[in-house]
C-alpha cells in the first residue's frame, strides 16, 4: 500500500481548516457491495464556528421564536426528500429516551440523484480564484475537508428547520441578521443541538438523526483535490454564516487506501479499517486533525451473512431491512477524531465459552485501583468538554471487567476459545487495577485476516488482533492484549495533540503492557522483575539495531521540536513523515518511549509513578495533550526530581528532541571493546553486555 504514495513527499497534509469551521458529530448511512468493492451512502456533517469566528449575538429571544413559527409554516406541508423504511423512528410518536436502543430509520433508496462531479466543479474554475480561506474581500467562505480517494457526487444544505418538535432548540438561539433569518435559524438549531448536556445525549441522537433526514434546501458547489473536498456556498462570505448542517453523497473507489478488501482465513469476503497512514479520508469526507473532536452515528447495510463491527458503544444486533439485507447501528457519544473510527465487515463468528467465561467474571476477586485516594479524583470536574463520562458514573468506577465479545472467522474458533477468550477478563481487571476506570463501555475483539501487517490495533470499543498471536501461546496472545487495552487510555481517552508525537500512545502501551500482564498472571515479586528485565533486554537490542539502520530523522520522538502542536492560521498542517514508507516498520516511538518512561519510574519510583500515571489519566481523559503537559505533571508531583537536574527541558534534549539514544551511560563503547576482543570470549561478552544493559536501565 505504501507503494502508491508519493516517495517524495514525506508529509501527511491535513487540510481541513479547523480553526473556522470544525466538525462535532457525523451521520454515516452507507450500504457495502462486496461484488463492486465499494461503500456507498450518505454522510451528515454537523458543524461549529471555529475558534477564530465566534461570535455572539444580542438579538432577543423572542424574534427568533417567531421566525420559527414563520418557517414551520412555510415548511410544514413539505415532503421529506430522504425515503426511509421506518418514518417512525423521527415520527413525535417515538420516545427519544429509547432511541440509541431501538436504532433509526434505515434509507433503502439507492436512487439519490446524485450528480457527476464534474457537474458540480464545472461551476468552480479553481479554488484559488473563487474562494479565499482567509475571507480577505468579497470572495465567498471555502470549508476544507480531507478527502482521498472518493468519488463524491453531491454536496446540499440539510434544512434542519423543516424537523417536526426542533422548536425546543430555537427558544435560546438568537438571530443575528433579520436578512438572513431562515439560513441563521438553522445554523442556530446545529448549535443549541451540538451543545446539549450530557445527560440527554439520548435525546441528542435522537434529532441528530431526525435532522439527517430532514429535507435538502440547496445544494452546494464543491470541487475535489488530490487530498480535500472544497466547499462553497454562493454569496456566503464567513464561516458563521455558512451551512452547519450539511449533505454529501459519495462512494469508495475499490482501490481507496482506507480499507483492505481482502478474504478472510476461511475464504469469505471481507472490508475492513487497517490502520492506513492517511486514516479515514478514503472511507469519507472528514476533518482529520485531532482537534477536530466528534461524535458519530452509523447504519451500515449488507448482506445476510456478514457481521458489521464497529466503533461504537452499543452492541449492535442486526435489523432486516428485507430478503437478504440486514441493517447495523452504532453509535459514540464520547468526542474522538475521525481517525479512531473503525469498521470491520466480514462473515466473523462469535467466540462463546459462556459457563467458563461466566466463571472467570463470578468467582475471580478483582483488586481495585492500589491508591483508594485515586477516587477523590474522580468526584472533581472533568477537563474535557461535556459527554457522558464514565470516570463520572459511580457504576462504572467500580466495573474491573466491561463486556466483552470475541469474534473471528470460523477455522479460527477453537484456538480462539484455547488461547484468547480467558485472557480476556484477566487483562481487564489488570488494567483496571493498575488505570482505573475503564475509559469505554464494551470491547470487541477480532482476529483479523492474515493481510493484517500489525500484531494488533486499537480503537474505541474494539481491537484487531493478528491470527499470530494465536499459536504464541499465553503470553505473546496475553502481552499484545494488554498492549491494545493500554491504548484505551494512552492513544484513545487521551490522544496526542499532534500526530507525530507518537511515543505520547506507543511508548506508554509497551511501558503498560508489562505491567498489565505482570498483574494478570499474578506473578510474585521475583518473577515481575525478571521477565521485565528480559524483556527490558530484548527491547533495547531492537532499538539499538533500528538506531544503527535507520535515517537518524525518523529516531527524533518530537521531530517539530518547539513547533509541535502548531497549525496554520486556518488549522491545516502536516504529519512530518506521516507518508514515508519506512517508518511503518519502525519501533523507535515504541521504544525509545519505553525506556523514557521506563527510566523515569526508576528515577521516582514506581508506586509514586502508577500514582502519578493515575492522576494524569484523571486529570486529561477526554483531552488531547502534548508531552509537556504529562512531563509537567509528573516533575510538579515530585518536586525534588527538579533538585537533580531532572527538568522538561533535559528530557526534551536527551529523549524527545535527539536521535539516537541517550548518551546517559558510557556503556556502550566499553562493551564494543569487549566484543571485538574475539570470538572466545563471546560468551562472556554476552554476560557482560546483559548487565552493563540492566544497569542503565536501572540507573538512567
Amino acid at each position: 500500500m505504501e507503494t502508491q504514495l508519493d516517495p517524495m513527499k514525506d508529509d501527511l497534509p491535513l487540510m481541513a481548516n479547523t480553526s473556522y469551521m470544525l466538525v462535532k458529530h457525523y451521520i454515516l448511512d452507507l450500504d457495502v457491495d462486496f461484488k463492486s468493492k465499494v461503500i456507498e451512502g450518505v454522510i451528515v456533517l454537523f458543524f461549529e464556528t471555529g475558534s477564530r469566528y465566534r461570535k455572539t449575538s444580542s438579538t432577543g429571544k423572542e424574534g427568533c421564536q417567531s421566525q420559527f413559527d414563520e418557517t414551520c409554516k412555510m415548511r410544514a406541508s413539505e415532503p421529506c426528500h430522504i425515503p426511509v423504511t421506518n418514518v417512525s423512528a423521527c415520527s413525535s410518536k417515538t420516545n427519544y429516551n429509547d432511541f440509541a436502543i431501538c436504532g433509526k430509520g434505515e434509507d433503502t433508496s439507492d436512487t439519490n440523484g446524485n450528480h457527476s462531479n464534474e457537474e458540480h466543479a464545472s461551476g468552480i474554475s479553481s479554488s484559488k480564484d473563487c474562494c479565499d480561506t482567509e475571507n480577505h474581500g468579497n470572495k465567498d467562505f471555502l470549508l476544507v475537508l480531507d478527502c482521498c480517494d472518493l468519488s463524491v457526487l453531491k454536496v446540499e444544505e440539510v434544512d434542519v428547520a423543516a424537523v417536526s418538535g426542533i422548536e425546543k432548540f430555537t427558544r435560546s438561539a438568537k438571530l443575528t441578521d433579520v436578512s438572513k433569518e431562515l439560513e441563521n435559524l438553522r445554523n442556530q438549531i446545529v448549535h443549541e443541538l451540538v451543545t446539549l448536556p450530557a445527560d440527554r445525549w439520548k435525546e441528542q441522537l435522537y434529532y441528530f438523526t431526525c435532522c439527517s433526514q430532514a429535507p435538502g434546501c440547496g445544494e452546494l458547489l464543491f470541487t475535489t483535490g488530490t487530498w480535500s473536498l472544497e466547499i462553497r456556498k454562493s454569496g456566503i462570505q464567513t464561516p458563521t454564516d455558512f451551512p452547519h448542517a450539511i449533505r454529501i453523497w459519495y462512494k469508495t473507489k475499490p482501490e481507496g487506501r482506507s480499507v483492505t478488501w481482502t478474504t478472510d482465513q476461511s475464504g469469505r469476503p471481507c472490508v475492513y479499517t487497517m490502520g492506513s497512514p492517511i486514516n479515514n479520508r478514503a472511507l469519507f469526507p472528514c476533518q482529520e486533525p485531532p482537534v477536530a473532536l466528534s461524535t458519530w452515528q452509523a447504519s451500515v447495510r449488507t448482506a445476510a451473512g456478514f457481521v458489521v463491527l464497529m466503533s461504537g458503544e452499543n452492541s449492535a444486533e442486526p435489523v432486516q431491512l428485507r430478503e437478504g439485507i440486514l441493517s447495523w447501528y452504532y453509535y459514540v457519544t464520547m468526542p474522538m477524531p475521525a481517525s479512531t473510527f473503525t469498521i470491520a465487515v466480514g462473515c466473523w463468528q462469535e467466540v462463546k465459552q459462556q459457563s467458563f467465561t461466566a466463571a472467570i467474571q463470578t468467582n475471580r476477586e478483582f483488586s481495585l485501583p492500589s491508591s483508594q485516594a485515586d477516587f477523590r479524583w474522580h468526584e472533581e470536574i472533568c477537563g474535557h468538554v461535556e459527554y457522558p463520562c464514565r470516570f463520572q458514573s459511580p457504576a462504572a468506577r467500580l466495573q474491573a471487567v466491561i463486556p466483552y465479545r470475541v469474534f473471528a472467522p470460523s477455522c479460527l474458533m477453537e484456538r480462539c476459545e484455547e488461547h484468547l477468550l480467558q485472557l480476556i477478563p484477566q487483562c481487564l481487571s489488570a488494567a483496571y487495577t493498575t488505570l482505573g476506570t475503564h475509559p469505554f463501555s464494551r470491547l470487541d475483539v477480532l482476529i483479523v485476516p492474515s493481510n493484517f501487517s500489525s500484531l494488533g490495533m486499537a480503537s474505541p470499543h474494539i481491537i484487531f488482533l493478528s491470527q499470530s498471536v494465536l499459536p504464541g501461546g499465553s503470553h505473546l496472545c496475553g502481552t499484545r492484549l494488554c498492549h491494545e487495552i493500554a491504548h484505551a487510555w494512552f492513544g484513545l481517552a487521551i490522544g496526542a495533540r499532534d500526530w507525530t508525537e507518537e511515543w505520547l500512545s506507543e511508548g506508554f502501551a509497551t511501558f503498560l503492557e508489562d505491567i498489565f500482564w505482570a498483574t494478570a498472571q499474578q506473578l510474585s515479586h521475583d518473577e515481575v522483575k525478571g521477565h521485565q528485565e528480559l524483556k527490558a533486554l530484548l527491547r533495547w537490542r531492537r532499538l539499538r539495531d533500528e538506531v544503527q539502520n535507520s535515517e537518524e530523522e525518523l529516531q527524533v520522538l518530537r521531530p517539530k521540536k518547539e513547533s509541535t502542536g502548531e497549525s496554520s492560521e486556518s488549522g491545516a498542517s502536516v504529519v512530518k513523515h506521516g507518508l514515508k514508507a519506512e517508518k511503518v516498520f519502525m519501533q523507535v516511538h515504541y521504544l525509545k518511549g519505553y525506556f523514557l518512561l521506563r527510566s523515569l519510574a526508576r528515577s521516582i519510583g514506581e508506586a509514586s509513578y502508577l500514582a502519578s500515571l493515575r492522576k494524569f489519566v484523571h486529570k486529561f481523559h477526554g483531552q488531547l495533550v502534548l508531552s509537556q503537559d504529562f512531563l509537567c505533571m509528573l516533575l510538579e508531583d515530585i518536586p525534588e526530581q527538579k533538585k537533580s537536574g531532572l527538568t522538561v527541558e533535559s528530557i526534551f534534549q536527551n529523549w524527545l528532541d535527539t536521535s539516537g539514544i541517550p548518551k546517559v551511560a558510557k556503556w556502550i563503547q566499553t562493551n564494543e571493546r569487549i566484543r571485538k576482543s574475539g570470538k572466545k570470549k563471546r560468551k562472556q561478552d554476552e554476560v557482560v553486555f546483559q548487565k552493563e544493559v540492566l544497569f542503565l536501565i536501572q540507573d538512567g
